[in-house]
């Protein structure tokens, strides 16, 4: 579905930026995740709202740029099980609430395995990126996840105004 051109920022330069000023407003297709730590990481993530995009996914890709994700969307909060099933390379799991909190990570999901994934109770968003990257940027239940697809009333770490 096209090419992603985000930045990750990475652990050493995130605490510099200050959690709440670094991105100041939310922007469609972008996900921000800042961790308990203060890191602060932005994807570009392809967003998965409908039944048919969320059966898809990922399948079939053989590479996914570092900076790069996918958002899966759900309209009401469930429990959630993810499986690798024709998906080509491995995948860490971010499972967040309807607030964004990260409430599970599910790391290095091996490719075309079947074995459902259990992301937890209450999932309402589920942000995809490259195996090895949640534990690299010291993602962890806790975290928080800001995307335009979060209402904002009850957002965790709402979006501001440009």
């Amino acid at each position: 579905m096209g090419k992603f051109s985000a930045t990750v920022i990475l652990t050493l330069g995130a605490h510099c930026l200050g959690a709440e000023t670094a991105f100041a407003a939310c922007t469609p297709g972008t996900v921000e995740l800042r961790s308990a730590t203060g890191s602060l990481m932005r994807f570009t993530a392809e967003v998965a709202g409908t039944e048919a995009a969320r059966e898809k996914g990922l399948m079939m890709r053989d590479k996914m740029a570092t900076s790069a994700g996918m958002l899966f969307v759900y309209q009401q909060p469930e429990h959630a099980y993810f499986w690798m099933k024709n998906t080509l390379i491995p995948l860490d799991m971010i499972f967040a609430d309807a607030t964004g909190r990260v409430t599970t990570v599910h790391s290095n999901a091996a490719p075309m395995d079947e074995t459902p994934i259990d992301g937890g109770p209450d999932v309402s968003f589920v942000l995809e990126i490259n195996g090895g990257l949640a534990a690299r940027l010291g993602l962890a239940p806790g975290a928080a996840m800001r995307s335009d697809a979060i209402a904002q009333s009850g957002a965790v770490w709402p979006c501001e105004s440009p």
